[in-house]
């Protein structure tokens, strides 16, 4: 069953020895020929929440093709309604924070040698905020589907009776910049306007930072990166609610140039590690047709399949899988 109308979105434990998180990975999980999945940890986007039906589906189908997948869903409330407020109103810093507690705090994930991670929609950047600033314990794949990994640069429309996400974007094309709205409104904090970068540098709250596009670049944030098996980034070839959709690749879109990632800075002085990922054949350029989260079964069966499950990670396909190409 397509989960696409469900799946359509807005915008869309004790903790590892210090020594464990610094040895790379691939090293730690070479030596355990277990074959329990890695527990599963989930990021719903704008608009959602935790609780959310399709959001349950895709879980049943990771454990599905995964038999024995203890699946988390992140929230920032147990009430479903104020979670999903949370995607809209909130300090993404303090977010990404709860979330890294929570997910240290659990009673299994806290134990398990690594998790893997999926992020829809903003999501996956939250999820790369976590990587990057705790990963504990430390991730294997992120996924993400339709992210905006390089930000916005412009807001989406919203539903005539939608007067949580019409007051949002109101705020938000009122003072994107100001204190107010970097430390309270979500999609402002991974707003990047390539026409008003200088601001974006000083003001942003969130993605300047995760992105290490300052002068002081923090260590941590690349080696944690370094460390994932995969980190797989899907964009949807008709996207038109996330603005520009090639964000989901780290592009650059200003007006109509397109710079890939690699030809950026970010990619060739690796400022969160994204160079040396992919120089270990970790980092994927997926495509999915259709708009925003039209997600079908076969697409999550086939990324489970490949990227999820059991401490030995299966070897990865080419990246041209599913239309993405090798830039």
């Amino acid at each position: 069953m397509a989960i696409s109308r469900q799946l359509r979105l807005l915008l869309t434990a004790g903790s590892l020895l210090a020594t464990a998180l610094a040895t790379p990975l691939q090293k730690r999980l070479s030596d355990d020929d277990d074959d329990t999945p890695l527990p599963l940890v989930i990021w719903h986007g704008l608009g959602d929440n935790y609780a959310a039906e399709g959001l349950h589906t895709v879980g049943a189908l990771a454990e599905a093709i995964n038999p024995g997948t203890l699946v988390y869903y992140i929230r920032m409330d147990d009430d479903s309604s104020r979670d999903q407020s949370s995607t809209f109103f909130g300090n993404v810093t303090e977010q990404v924070a709860k979330a890294c507690a929570d997910i240290a705090a659990h009673p299994i994930l806290s134990t398990a040698p690594a998790i893997d991670a999926l992020g829809f929609s903003q999501g996956g950047q939250f999820l790369r905020g976590y990587v990057e600033r705790c990963n504990n314990p430390p991730v294997r794949s992120l996924v993400t589907f339709g992210s905006q990994h390089n930000g916005i640069s412009a807001f989406r429309e919203c539903a005539l009776t939608d007067w949580v996400c019409r007051g949002a974007m109101a705020l938000l094309k009122g003072g994107a910049w100001s204190g107010a709205v970097q430390s309270r409104l979500v999609p402002a904090q991974y707003y990047r306007d390539p026409a008003q970068y200088d601001k974006y540098l000083e003001f942003s709250n969130f993605l300047a930072d995760i992105n290490n596009e300052r002068p002081i670049k923090n260590a941590e944030y690349k080696k944690n990166i370094g460390l994932l098996e995969n980190l797989v980034l899907y964009m949807f070839e008709d996207d038109t609610t996330v603005i520009p959709k090639e964000t989901a690749w780290f592009e650059e879109v200003n007006g109509t140039e397109i710079t890939p990632l690699r030809a950026r800075k970010l990619y060739s002085e690796d400022w969160i590690g994204l160079r040396e990922l992919d120089r270990k054949g970790g980092l994927k350029f997926l495509t999915v047709p259709g708009e925003h989260m039209q997600l079908t079964d076969k697409v999550l069966n086939e990324t489970f399949a490949e990227f999820f499950g059991p401490l030995k990670l299966k070897k990865a396909r080419k990246s041209t899988w599913f239309g993405g190409e090798d830039l």
